[in-house]
């Protein structure tokens, strides 16, 4: 039961909440005449997680306009401003519950955590959208990074951190029974002012072990001086990476995620948590392994036994014949004809995280009727690739004039480009760029992700 301090910090709140709304809706009106409310900044707000970057935080980078409007280009950021407008990515800060008082399970509902549980002044219900093309920062299972998290307002309170278990999916609703706490932190430190885009909290945060795959990390800022609680979901995929953001401002994505890649035969390819199979004329996704023949599927516990014919399932090891490829208790084994696990080209294997590629795409210049732009090719693996392939759909009216640093395998539509004879080959945690220029009616930006696969 709140005392008359505590009716005062609420009324405070509300007080505070509807200068917001009518800053935010004085910002919307000004931006539809190109003009940006560059006092807006100085509201007395509140934060979410910038590193990773929260999906309110990520979509207001990716809508920022010259003009000062809001216009994103990844697809749920753009699907979240159909459904709830631009008012609340102005005000992206703002995920909050001013009566939470440190609830969170059996108060906040399922699928309504990213949205404070729809109790914030805007409307963040659209940021709750289970679907797996949110911008996305890249981390590495096991490090420790440092989590930044904006500080509008400073208030004293302590941040309790959770991550999703492994195999969640991000296309189901979240609910509080996905999340696993894995540290709080107290009153950390401070870095820049509060009021601005810059401004946040800091601290070291470890990062779980044995993690593969995209997840989703919640954070829960809990005020000590107030009922007031702000939440923040951010996307993420524990693939090697080192803090790289996709999936803004036409940037990428990896496919599946890249710590254990997908199997790719003659034929299809399959993506699994840790290996799938595919032969020609068909694909098996499996948890762990998987094993297709030609007119027929058997999924193995570890992995399977392939003949031309038929399939049997084994135990541990896998055994493909019609050219005759057999691999060890965790290797995959392929063949023109069958796949049990591992990341696997046409007529040999490659196993572990070797995969782990991952590929940025950037306008570095632009110009009426055309623009250059470059590709970073990055390994997150343990191991050297010895080759790379990235693919990607160009924009309506773009065509490729020229290309360097690798090989063009057409001027527009669905392009692909694989490496030249010298850049082939990335050190593990290495990286290496091919640039182009291309003609354009303005659409730069590939349309959909951009994804890389190596070997």
């Amino acid at each position: 039961m709140l005392g008359l301090g505590g009716v005062a910090r609420k009324d405070n709140t509300l007080n505070r909440s509807r200068k917001l709304s009518l800053l935010a809706t004085l910002a919307t009106i000004l931006s539809t005449f190109g003009l940006f409310l560059v006092g807006q900044g100085t509201a007395q707000a509140h934060g979410v997680a910038q590193m990773p970057g929260s999906r309110t935080w990520l979509c207001y980078e990716d809508g920022k306009t010259s003009t000062g409007a809001l216009t994103p280009t990844n697809p749920a950021c753009a699907a979240a401003v159909a459904q709830s407008g631009t008012t609340p990515l102005y005000n992206w800060f703002a995920v909050l519950d001013s009566n939470a008082g440190g609830k969170n399970q059996g108060y906040v509902p399922d699928g309504t955590i990213c949205s404070a549980g729809n109790k914030s002044p805007y409307d963040f219900s659209a940021y709750n959208a289970a679907r797996d093309d949110w911008p996305r920062t890249h981390l590495t299972s096991g490090s420790s990074i440092q989590f930044q998290y904006s500080d509008w307002a400073k208030h004293p309170g302590t941040f309790r951190v959770y991550v999703t278990k492994q195999g969640w999916s991000a296309t189901t609703p979240l609910a509080w029974a996905d999340l696993e706490q894995i540290g709080t932190v107290t009153d950390p430190p401070a870095d820049g002012g509060p009021g601005t885009d810059a401004g946040h909290y800091y601290w070291t945060q470890a990062l779980p072990s044995g993690r593969s795959g995209n997840a989703l990390i919640f954070i829960q800022w809990v005020r000590s001086d107030s009922n007031e609680n702000f939440f923040s979901c951010s996307d993420i995929a524990f693939d090697g990476g080192h803090g790289e953001v996709t999936g803004i401002n036409g940037g990428s994505t990896t496919t599946g995620g890249t710590t254990t890649a997908g199997t790719t035969t003659t034929g299809g390819t399959t993506a699994g948590t840790t290996a799938g199979t595919t032969t020609t004329g068909g694909t098996t996704a499996g948890t762990t392994a998987g094993t297709t023949t030609t007119g027929g599927t058997t999924a193995g516990t570890t992995a399977g036994t392939t003949t031309t014919g038929g399939t049997t399932a084994g135990t541990t090891a896998g055994t493909t014949t019609t050219g005759g490829t057999t691999a060890g208790t965790t290797a995959g084994t392929t063949t023109i004809g069958g796949t049990t696990a591992g990341t696997t080209t046409t007529g040999g294997t490659t196993g572990g995280t070797t995969g782990a590629c991952m590929a940025e795409y950037a306008v570095t210049n632009s110009w009426s009727g055309g623009f250059q732009g470059q590709v970073t090719v990055m390994n997150h693996g343990t191991a050297p690739l010895s080759k790379w392939s990235v693919s990607w759909t160009t924009g309506t009216g773009t065509q490729i004039t020229s290309l360097w640093n690798g090989t063009l395998s057409a001027p527009s539509g669905a392009v692909t480009v694989t490496n030249a004879a010298y850049n082939g080959t990335i050190a593990a945690n290495g990286s290496t760029t091919f640039g182009f220029t291309a003609n354009s009616t303005g659409n730069n930006l590939p349309i959909g992700s951009i994804s890389c696969s190596a070997s």
